[in-house]
């Protein structure tokens, strides 16, 4: 649930951070945004086919260490980053993000009984929406806490 939260309040938080204190327009957020998802979809795979030799709980580590170290590294950024400067963070976060919800989930549903893999399924479910709305509503309470700066 954490590691989908932070990812939520990543999503909700960084888009005003771009906008609003880069000035960026709501073109470039998005494009600024986009290298996580898409590295998600190219490492997750790897990190599947990885998690049936290696153990799951040593590569779900490893990524969200290196979740971690991305969203460090974001929250660091310079006053004036140049596109590629924010991409590569992106990206970074993303690598951590799929090589940990592989082996995570492939876990969770390898140690669920057969008979017991749908119940499972919706614990998965269940984690990441409460995760991810956890996310959203810390983003709001520091919003709320302290106007749109959040800071």
């Amino acid at each position: 649930m954490c590691a989908f939260a932070a990812m939520g309040f990543a999503f909700v938080s960084l888009p005003f951070y771009f906008e609003d204190v880069l000035h960026r327009s709501q073109i470039e957020t998005g494009f600024l945004i986009t290298p996580w998802p898409v590295v998600v979809t190219l490492v997750a795979p790897i990190a599947g086919r990885l998690s049936d030799r290696y153990p799951p709980d040593a590569l779900g580590a490893a990524g969200l260490a290196c979740l971690c170290v991305g969203l460090a590294s974001l929250s660091l950024l310079p006053a004036h980053p140049c596109a590629y400067s924010i991409a590569i963070r992106m990206g970074i976060c993303g690598v951590g993000f799929g090589f940990f919800q592989s082996p995570n989930i492939k876990a969770l549903m390898a140690s669920a009984p057969y008979a017991r893999s749908g119940g499972a399924s919706g614990v998965v479910a269940t984690s990441r929406l409460i995760g991810q709305a956890t996310g959203a509503a810390l983003v709001a309470l520091f919003f709320g806490l302290d106007g749109q700066q959040g800071r």
